[in-house]
Protein backbone atom coordinates (compact mmCIF):
# COMPACT_ATOMS: atom_id res chain seq x y z
CA UNK A 1 0.00 0.00 0.00
CA UNK A 2 1.44 3.56 -0.76
CA UNK A 3 2.16 5.33 1.74
CA UNK A 4 2.54 2.53 4.74
CA UNK A 5 5.31 0.90 5.81
CA UNK A 6 2.78 -1.54 7.98
CA UNK A 7 1.59 -3.33 5.28
CA UNK A 8 3.48 -4.85 2.38
CA UNK A 9 2.69 -6.83 -0.43
CA UNK A 10 4.81 -10.09 -0.12
CA UNK A 11 5.10 -10.64 -4.12
CA UNK A 12 6.63 -7.56 -6.30
CA UNK A 13 7.22 -7.54 -9.68
CA UNK A 14 10.44 -7.32 -12.38
CA UNK A 15 10.65 -6.70 -15.72
CA UNK A 16 7.90 -10.16 -15.54
CA UNK A 17 9.09 -12.20 -12.98
CA UNK A 18 8.34 -12.31 -9.55
CA UNK A 19 10.62 -11.30 -6.34
CA UNK A 20 9.56 -12.22 -3.21
CA UNK A 21 11.30 -10.54 -0.22
CA UNK A 22 13.72 -13.56 -0.06
CA UNK A 23 15.39 -11.62 -3.12
CA UNK A 24 15.37 -8.63 -1.97
CA UNK A 25 17.12 -9.65 1.59
CA UNK A 26 19.71 -11.65 -0.67
CA UNK A 27 20.57 -7.71 -2.57
CA UNK A 28 20.89 -6.16 1.34
CA UNK A 29 22.99 -9.30 2.08
CA UNK A 30 25.31 -8.52 -0.65
CA UNK A 31 25.60 -5.00 -0.31
CA UNK A 32 26.25 -5.61 3.34
CA UNK A 33 29.00 -8.15 2.66
CA UNK A 34 30.69 -5.48 0.17
CA UNK A 35 30.82 -2.84 3.12
CA UNK A 36 31.98 -6.13 5.81
CA UNK A 37 28.78 -5.56 7.87
CA UNK A 38 28.95 -7.55 10.99
CA UNK A 39 25.65 -9.82 11.91
CA UNK A 40 24.47 -7.62 14.48
CA UNK A 41 25.33 -3.98 12.97
CA UNK A 42 22.57 -2.76 10.51
CA UNK A 43 23.41 -0.62 7.41
CA UNK A 44 23.10 2.89 8.19
CA UNK A 45 21.63 4.67 5.42
CA UNK A 46 21.09 8.19 5.98
CA UNK A 47 19.27 10.48 3.55
CA UNK A 48 20.70 14.42 4.14
CA UNK A 49 18.27 16.96 2.82
CA UNK A 50 14.52 16.35 2.51
CA UNK A 51 13.38 18.15 0.19
CA UNK A 52 10.75 16.38 -3.16
CA UNK A 53 13.71 13.79 -4.52
CA UNK A 54 15.39 13.58 -1.62
CA UNK A 55 12.26 12.65 0.26
CA UNK A 56 10.84 9.93 -2.43
CA UNK A 57 14.10 8.23 -2.70
CA UNK A 58 14.18 7.45 1.14
CA UNK A 59 10.89 5.81 1.30
CA UNK A 60 11.54 4.05 -2.22
CA UNK A 61 14.40 2.24 0.10
CA UNK A 62 12.42 2.35 3.17
CA UNK A 63 9.69 0.96 1.58
CA UNK A 64 11.91 -1.74 0.16
CA UNK A 65 14.13 -2.48 3.09
CA UNK A 66 12.74 -1.11 5.68
CA UNK A 67 11.09 -4.38 7.22
CA UNK A 68 14.77 -6.21 7.48
CA UNK A 69 15.14 -4.00 10.71
CA UNK A 70 18.04 -5.90 12.17
CA UNK A 71 19.82 -5.86 8.81
CA UNK A 72 18.99 -1.80 7.54
CA UNK A 73 18.59 1.42 9.28
CA UNK A 74 17.03 3.91 6.97
CA UNK A 75 17.01 7.84 8.17
CA UNK A 76 16.93 11.06 6.79
CA UNK A 77 18.02 14.44 7.94
CA UNK A 78 16.43 17.92 7.44
CA UNK A 79 16.50 21.26 9.88
CA UNK A 80 14.25 21.78 12.23
CA UNK A 81 12.10 24.88 12.60
CA UNK A 82 10.43 25.10 9.21
CA UNK A 83 7.19 26.32 9.76
CA UNK A 84 4.21 24.72 7.40
CA UNK A 85 1.91 27.85 6.71
CA UNK A 86 -1.87 27.56 7.28
CA UNK A 87 -2.94 27.67 4.02
CA UNK A 88 -0.59 24.34 2.96
CA UNK A 89 -1.54 23.23 6.76
CA UNK A 90 -5.01 23.65 5.07
CA UNK A 91 -4.20 21.74 1.75
CA UNK A 92 -2.47 18.99 3.71
CA UNK A 93 -6.23 18.49 5.60
CA UNK A 94 -7.86 17.64 2.74
CA UNK A 95 -5.21 15.16 1.45
CA UNK A 96 -5.08 13.43 4.48
CA UNK A 97 -9.16 12.74 4.29
CA UNK A 98 -9.13 11.80 0.52
CA UNK A 99 -6.75 9.24 1.33
CA UNK A 100 -8.49 6.26 3.56
CA UNK A 101 -5.28 4.75 3.95
CA UNK A 102 -3.49 7.83 5.26
CA UNK A 103 -6.18 8.72 7.52
CA UNK A 104 -6.36 5.22 9.04
CA UNK A 105 -2.68 5.38 9.22
CA UNK A 106 -2.88 8.38 10.76
CA UNK A 107 -5.70 7.65 13.37
CA UNK A 108 -3.76 4.71 14.16
CA UNK A 109 -0.75 6.48 15.40
CA UNK A 110 -3.27 8.99 17.37
CA UNK A 111 -1.48 12.02 15.15
CA UNK A 112 -4.58 12.84 13.11
CA UNK A 113 -5.84 15.17 15.95
CA UNK A 114 -2.61 17.57 15.18
CA UNK A 115 -3.63 17.82 11.46
CA UNK A 116 -7.24 19.08 12.60
CA UNK A 117 -5.89 21.38 14.94
CA UNK A 118 -3.72 22.92 11.94
CA UNK A 119 -6.15 23.40 10.16
CA UNK A 120 -8.21 25.67 12.14
CA UNK A 121 -5.26 27.29 13.08
CA UNK A 122 -4.90 26.18 17.15
CA UNK A 123 -1.30 24.96 16.32
CA UNK A 124 1.28 25.39 14.07
CA UNK A 125 3.13 22.28 12.51
CA UNK A 126 6.85 21.93 11.37
CA UNK A 127 8.06 20.24 8.02
CA UNK A 128 10.50 17.61 10.13
CA UNK A 129 7.00 16.69 12.31
CA UNK A 130 4.97 15.96 8.93
CA UNK A 131 7.72 14.47 7.40
CA UNK A 132 7.93 11.79 10.26
CA UNK A 133 4.00 11.06 9.49
CA UNK A 134 5.18 10.66 5.45
CA UNK A 135 4.48 14.32 4.39
CA UNK A 136 6.95 16.14 2.13
CA UNK A 137 6.46 20.04 2.57
CA UNK A 138 7.73 20.58 -1.07
CA UNK A 139 5.36 17.55 -2.33
CA UNK A 140 1.91 17.38 -0.13
CA UNK A 141 -0.39 16.05 -2.60
CA UNK A 142 1.83 12.89 -2.58
CA UNK A 143 1.10 11.12 0.78
CA UNK A 144 4.67 8.89 1.66
CA UNK A 145 5.37 6.34 3.95
CA UNK A 146 6.74 7.54 7.41
CA UNK A 147 10.40 8.19 7.73
CA UNK A 148 12.75 8.32 10.88
CA UNK A 149 13.69 12.11 10.35
CA UNK A 150 16.15 12.75 12.59
CA UNK A 151 16.96 17.07 13.09
CA UNK A 152 20.37 16.56 14.57
CA UNK A 153 23.04 16.56 11.62
CA UNK A 154 26.03 15.06 13.37
CA UNK A 155 23.44 12.25 15.23
CA UNK A 156 22.30 11.91 11.59
CA UNK A 157 25.91 10.96 10.23
CA UNK A 158 28.04 10.43 12.11
CA UNK A 159 28.23 6.64 11.95
CA UNK A 160 26.58 6.54 8.46
CA UNK A 161 27.79 3.53 5.84
CA UNK A 162 25.95 5.15 3.02
CA UNK A 163 25.10 8.87 2.85
CA UNK A 164 22.55 10.18 0.29
CA UNK A 165 22.62 13.83 -0.81
CA UNK A 166 19.48 15.17 -1.79
CA UNK A 167 20.22 18.81 -0.74
CA UNK A 168 20.36 21.48 -3.52
CA UNK A 169 23.71 21.98 -4.55
CA UNK A 170 23.63 25.46 -3.10
CA UNK A 171 23.43 24.02 -0.31
CA UNK A 172 25.72 20.94 -0.27
CA UNK A 173 29.19 22.87 0.25
CA UNK A 174 28.31 24.36 3.14
CA UNK A 175 26.79 21.25 5.50
CA UNK A 176 28.98 18.56 3.65
CA UNK A 177 31.71 20.89 5.63
CA UNK A 178 29.89 20.63 8.60
CA UNK A 179 29.81 16.59 8.40
CA UNK A 180 33.30 16.60 7.86
CA UNK A 181 33.92 17.70 11.49
CA UNK A 182 31.83 14.58 12.68
CA UNK A 183 34.00 12.07 10.43
CA UNK A 184 37.54 13.12 11.81
CA UNK A 185 37.43 10.05 13.73
CA UNK A 186 36.58 7.41 11.18
CA UNK A 187 38.58 4.50 9.96
CA UNK A 188 36.80 3.70 6.10
CA UNK A 189 35.28 6.02 4.26
CA UNK A 190 30.95 6.22 4.07
CA UNK A 191 29.73 6.07 0.33
CA UNK A 192 27.92 8.99 -1.15
CA UNK A 193 25.19 9.26 -3.32
CA UNK A 194 24.33 12.55 -4.58
CA UNK A 195 20.62 13.44 -6.19
CA UNK A 196 22.10 17.41 -6.77
CA UNK A 197 21.54 18.17 -9.90
CA UNK A 198 23.32 22.11 -10.46
CA UNK A 199 26.94 23.52 -10.55
CA UNK A 200 29.32 26.37 -8.89
CA UNK A 201 31.55 28.38 -11.34
CA UNK A 202 35.46 29.17 -10.09
CA UNK A 203 37.81 31.57 -11.92
CA UNK A 204 40.78 30.92 -10.33
CA UNK A 205 43.12 29.96 -10.21
CA UNK A 206 41.91 29.22 -14.10
CA UNK A 207 37.81 29.25 -14.77
CA UNK A 208 36.44 25.88 -14.00
CA UNK A 209 33.22 24.39 -13.09
CA UNK A 210 32.63 22.74 -9.52
CA UNK A 211 29.89 19.71 -9.16
CA UNK A 212 28.32 18.58 -6.66
CA UNK A 213 30.23 15.23 -6.14
CA UNK A 214 33.22 17.77 -6.80
CA UNK A 215 32.00 19.98 -3.57
CA UNK A 216 31.63 16.64 -1.43
CA UNK A 217 34.72 15.70 -2.39
CA UNK A 218 36.49 18.71 -1.81
CA UNK A 219 34.77 19.23 1.33
CA UNK A 220 35.25 15.74 3.57
CA UNK A 221 38.47 14.52 1.55
CA UNK A 222 36.03 11.43 0.88
CA UNK A 223 37.98 9.50 -1.96
CA UNK A 224 35.66 10.79 -5.54
CA UNK A 225 35.36 6.91 -6.36
CA UNK A 226 33.30 6.31 -3.11
CA UNK A 227 31.32 9.47 -4.32
CA UNK A 228 28.49 8.58 -7.14
CA UNK A 229 25.67 10.54 -9.19
CA UNK A 230 22.42 9.37 -9.37
CA UNK A 231 20.10 10.84 -12.21
CA UNK A 232 17.32 9.87 -14.76
CA UNK A 233 13.98 11.19 -16.07
CA UNK A 234 12.05 11.54 -13.13
CA UNK A 235 9.27 12.93 -11.56
CA UNK A 236 9.46 12.80 -7.54
CA UNK A 237 5.40 12.26 -6.99
CA UNK A 238 4.85 9.97 -10.05
CA UNK A 239 8.03 7.63 -9.03
CA UNK A 240 6.46 7.54 -5.22
CA UNK A 241 2.95 6.20 -7.21
CA UNK A 242 4.87 3.40 -9.28
CA UNK A 243 4.66 4.73 -12.52
CA UNK A 244 7.66 2.87 -14.77
CA UNK A 245 10.91 4.88 -14.51
CA UNK A 246 14.82 4.80 -14.76
CA UNK A 247 17.76 6.56 -13.75
CA UNK A 248 21.85 5.81 -13.66
CA UNK A 249 23.81 5.79 -11.06
CA UNK A 250 27.53 7.06 -12.52
CA UNK A 251 30.83 6.92 -10.83
CA UNK A 252 33.88 4.27 -10.08
CA UNK A 253 32.86 0.65 -11.20
CA UNK A 254 33.77 -0.35 -7.63
CA UNK A 255 30.20 1.05 -5.53
CA UNK A 256 28.06 1.79 -8.92
CA UNK A 257 27.48 -1.74 -10.06
CA UNK A 258 26.54 -2.91 -6.54
CA UNK A 259 24.30 -0.07 -5.99
CA UNK A 260 23.01 -0.52 -9.24
CA UNK A 261 21.77 -3.34 -8.60
CA UNK A 262 20.69 -2.50 -4.87
CA UNK A 263 18.34 0.98 -5.97
CA UNK A 264 16.88 -1.53 -8.95
CA UNK A 265 13.28 -1.93 -8.39
CA UNK A 266 10.26 -3.55 -10.73
CA UNK A 267 9.30 0.41 -11.25
CA UNK A 268 12.57 2.19 -10.91
CA UNK A 269 15.54 0.39 -13.19
CA UNK A 270 18.47 1.76 -12.03
CA UNK A 271 21.49 1.47 -14.85
CA UNK A 272 25.07 2.14 -14.45
CA UNK A 273 27.24 4.65 -15.87
CA UNK A 274 31.21 5.12 -15.73
CA UNK A 275 30.47 9.09 -17.38
CA UNK A 276 30.02 10.75 -14.36
CA UNK A 277 30.97 14.34 -15.96
CA UNK A 278 28.65 14.57 -18.94
CA UNK A 279 25.69 13.22 -16.20
CA UNK A 280 26.17 15.47 -13.80
CA UNK A 281 26.67 18.35 -15.85
CA UNK A 282 23.69 17.41 -17.84
CA UNK A 283 22.09 17.26 -14.72
CA UNK A 284 22.70 20.96 -14.04
CA UNK A 285 21.76 22.23 -17.52
CA UNK A 286 18.84 20.86 -18.01
CA UNK A 287 17.28 22.99 -15.08
CA UNK A 288 18.50 26.00 -17.11
CA UNK A 289 17.04 24.65 -19.89
CA UNK A 290 13.89 24.03 -18.60
CA UNK A 291 13.20 27.65 -17.00
CA UNK A 292 13.37 28.48 -20.85
CA UNK A 293 11.15 25.84 -22.11
CA UNK A 294 8.66 26.99 -19.25
CA UNK A 295 9.09 30.76 -20.45
CA UNK A 296 8.12 29.82 -24.16
CA UNK A 297 5.26 27.37 -23.08
CA UNK A 298 3.64 30.28 -21.64
CA UNK A 299 4.83 32.86 -23.89
CA UNK A 300 3.47 30.86 -26.99
CA UNK A 301 0.13 29.23 -25.61
CA UNK A 302 2.15 25.96 -25.57
CA UNK A 303 2.74 26.39 -29.26
CA UNK A 304 3.98 22.57 -30.26
CA UNK A 305 5.93 24.84 -33.39
CA UNK A 306 7.84 27.14 -30.72
CA UNK A 307 8.43 24.90 -28.12
CA UNK A 308 10.32 22.19 -30.63
CA UNK A 309 11.83 25.27 -31.89
CA UNK A 310 12.96 25.69 -28.51
CA UNK A 311 13.94 22.15 -27.73
CA UNK A 312 16.30 22.32 -31.57
CA UNK A 313 18.41 25.32 -30.32
CA UNK A 314 18.90 24.08 -26.34
CA UNK A 315 20.11 20.95 -26.82
CA UNK A 316 22.46 22.29 -29.25
CA UNK A 317 23.92 24.90 -26.67
CA UNK A 318 23.91 21.63 -24.28
CA UNK A 319 26.13 19.54 -26.55
CA UNK A 320 28.47 22.37 -26.83
CA UNK A 321 28.81 22.92 -23.30
CA UNK A 322 28.97 19.21 -22.59
CA UNK A 323 32.16 19.00 -25.51
CA UNK A 324 34.03 21.92 -23.80
CA UNK A 325 33.60 20.00 -20.45
CA UNK A 326 34.38 16.55 -21.35
CA UNK A 327 37.06 14.94 -24.39
CA UNK A 328 34.93 12.59 -25.60
CA UNK A 329 31.01 12.90 -23.46
CA UNK A 330 28.26 10.61 -24.06
CA UNK A 331 26.33 11.54 -26.51
CA UNK A 332 22.94 13.74 -25.78
CA UNK A 333 20.91 10.53 -26.22
CA UNK A 334 18.51 7.61 -24.20
CA UNK A 335 18.52 8.47 -20.37
CA UNK A 336 20.36 11.88 -20.98
CA UNK A 337 17.79 13.49 -23.49
CA UNK A 338 14.84 11.47 -21.48
CA UNK A 339 16.04 13.59 -18.54
CA UNK A 340 16.19 16.42 -20.24
CA UNK A 341 12.83 16.40 -22.11
CA UNK A 342 10.75 15.35 -18.99
CA UNK A 343 12.16 18.75 -16.73
CA UNK A 344 11.07 20.27 -19.70
CA UNK A 345 7.79 19.19 -19.82
CA UNK A 346 7.18 18.92 -15.68
CA UNK A 347 9.74 19.88 -13.20
CA UNK A 348 9.82 22.69 -10.88
CA UNK A 349 12.54 24.95 -13.33
CA UNK A 350 9.36 24.60 -15.74
CA UNK A 351 6.83 25.65 -13.81
CA UNK A 352 9.01 28.57 -12.46
CA UNK A 353 9.85 29.53 -15.95
CA UNK A 354 5.71 29.37 -16.96
CA UNK A 355 4.94 31.19 -13.65
CA UNK A 356 7.36 34.49 -14.25
CA UNK A 357 5.57 34.72 -17.54
CA UNK A 358 2.63 34.95 -16.71
CA UNK A 359 3.70 37.60 -13.88
CA UNK A 360 2.11 34.77 -11.47
CA UNK A 361 4.98 35.59 -9.50
CA UNK A 362 8.37 38.10 -9.47
CA UNK A 363 12.11 37.75 -10.02
CA UNK A 364 12.54 39.39 -6.28
CA UNK A 365 10.37 36.12 -4.98
CA UNK A 366 14.08 34.67 -4.96
CA UNK A 367 14.65 31.20 -6.21
CA UNK A 368 13.43 29.28 -2.95
CA UNK A 369 9.52 29.04 -3.62
CA UNK A 370 7.18 27.72 -1.00
CA UNK A 371 5.44 24.40 -1.51
CA UNK A 372 8.50 24.08 -4.47
CA UNK A 373 12.14 24.12 -2.70
CA UNK A 374 15.02 25.44 -4.74
CA UNK A 375 14.56 26.64 -7.93
CA UNK A 376 18.14 24.82 -9.05
CA UNK A 377 18.01 26.43 -12.42
CA UNK A 378 18.60 29.69 -11.70
CA UNK A 379 21.33 29.72 -9.63
CA UNK A 380 23.12 26.96 -12.69
CA UNK A 381 21.95 30.15 -15.16
CA UNK A 382 24.62 32.27 -13.27
CA UNK A 383 27.22 29.55 -12.99
CA UNK A 384 27.40 28.71 -16.21
CA UNK A 385 27.27 32.13 -17.98
CA UNK A 386 29.84 33.24 -15.76
CA UNK A 387 31.84 30.26 -16.83
CA UNK A 388 31.63 30.79 -20.28
CA UNK A 389 31.92 34.04 -20.64
CA UNK A 390 35.31 34.24 -19.78
CA UNK A 391 37.55 35.46 -22.78
CA UNK A 392 40.38 32.86 -21.95
CA UNK A 393 38.25 30.43 -22.90
CA UNK A 394 37.58 31.47 -26.68
CA UNK A 395 36.26 29.99 -29.70
CA UNK A 396 36.32 30.78 -33.40
CA UNK A 397 32.81 32.31 -34.30
CA UNK A 398 31.74 30.64 -37.36
CA UNK A 399 30.09 33.56 -39.07
CA UNK A 400 32.49 36.35 -38.08
CA UNK A 401 35.67 34.48 -38.15
CA UNK A 402 37.35 35.58 -34.42
CA UNK A 403 37.44 34.27 -31.33
CA UNK A 404 34.73 35.34 -29.00
CA UNK A 405 33.73 33.80 -25.87
CA UNK A 406 31.93 30.30 -25.95
CA UNK A 407 29.15 31.66 -23.74
CA UNK A 408 28.50 34.10 -27.26
CA UNK A 409 27.43 30.87 -29.20
CA UNK A 410 24.76 30.27 -26.63
CA UNK A 411 22.00 32.86 -27.05
CA UNK A 412 19.68 31.14 -24.92
CA UNK A 413 21.55 30.82 -22.16
CA UNK A 414 23.04 34.48 -22.80
CA UNK A 415 19.21 35.41 -22.51
CA UNK A 416 17.97 33.70 -19.32
CA UNK A 417 20.72 35.50 -17.43
CA UNK A 418 19.55 38.75 -18.80
CA UNK A 419 16.06 37.66 -18.01
CA UNK A 420 16.88 36.00 -14.53
CA UNK A 421 20.19 37.39 -13.04
CA UNK A 422 21.39 40.85 -14.27
CA UNK A 423 17.23 41.82 -15.01
CA UNK A 424 18.08 43.45 -18.28
CA UNK A 425 15.34 42.02 -20.16
CA UNK A 426 11.84 40.51 -19.58
CA UNK A 427 10.48 37.14 -20.22
CA UNK A 428 9.70 38.32 -23.65
CA UNK A 429 13.56 38.39 -24.79
CA UNK A 430 13.51 34.51 -24.52
CA UNK A 431 11.00 34.44 -27.61
CA UNK A 432 13.43 37.07 -29.55
CA UNK A 433 16.57 34.34 -28.71
CA UNK A 434 14.56 31.92 -30.72
CA UNK A 435 14.77 33.99 -33.93
CA UNK A 436 18.03 33.38 -35.01
CA UNK A 437 18.80 35.93 -37.28
CA UNK A 438 22.00 34.48 -38.13
CA UNK A 439 20.32 31.89 -39.94
CA UNK A 440 23.12 29.42 -38.62
CA UNK A 441 21.48 25.76 -37.72
CA UNK A 442 21.75 24.50 -34.69
CA UNK A 443 23.90 21.41 -36.09
CA UNK A 444 26.64 23.78 -36.59
CA UNK A 445 27.23 24.97 -32.98
CA UNK A 446 27.24 21.07 -32.67
CA UNK A 447 29.89 20.24 -35.24
CA UNK A 448 32.06 23.52 -33.39
CA UNK A 449 31.66 21.59 -30.71
CA UNK A 450 32.91 17.84 -31.73
CA UNK A 451 35.88 19.72 -32.87
CA UNK A 452 38.63 17.93 -30.39
CA UNK A 453 40.47 21.52 -30.26
CA UNK A 454 37.28 22.91 -28.72
CA UNK A 455 37.61 20.49 -25.46
CA UNK A 456 39.38 22.63 -22.33
CA UNK A 457 40.21 20.36 -19.72
CA UNK A 458 41.13 23.22 -17.61
CA UNK A 459 37.14 23.28 -16.76
CA UNK A 460 37.38 20.41 -14.19
CA UNK A 461 40.66 21.06 -13.00
CA UNK A 462 40.85 21.48 -9.48
CA UNK A 463 42.42 24.67 -8.19
CA UNK A 464 46.24 23.95 -7.10
CA UNK A 465 45.57 25.70 -3.68
CA UNK A 466 42.93 23.77 -2.62
CA UNK A 467 44.68 21.40 0.56
CA UNK A 468 42.46 18.65 1.42
CA UNK A 469 42.40 18.39 5.16
CA UNK A 470 41.70 15.86 7.09
CA UNK A 471 41.71 13.45 3.94
CA UNK A 472 39.78 9.67 4.92
CA UNK A 473 41.55 6.95 3.60
CA UNK A 474 40.32 3.22 2.96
Amino acid sequence: MVGSIEVMSRYSYTNGNIQNGNCLEEKLDELRGLLGKADGDPLRIVGVGAGAWGSVFATLLQDNYGHFREKVQIRIWRRPGKAVDRATAEHLFEVINSREDVLRRLIRRCAYLKYVEARLGDRTLYADEILKDGFCLNMIDTPLCPLKVVTNLQEAVWDADIVVNGLPSTETREVFEEISCYWKERITAPIIISLAKGIEAALHPVPHIITPTQMINRATGIPIENILYLGGPNIASEIYNKEYANARICGAEKWRKPLAKFLRQPHFIVWDNSDLVTHEVMGGLKNVYAIGAGMVAALTKESATSKSVYFAHCTSEMIFITHLLAEEPEKLAGPLLADTYVTLLKGRNAWYGQMLAKGEISRDMGDSISGKGMIQGVSAVGAFYELLSQSSLSVLHPGENKPVAPVELCPILKTLYKILISREQSSQAILQALRDETLNDPRERIEIAQSHAFYRPSLLSQPRDVVMENPINI
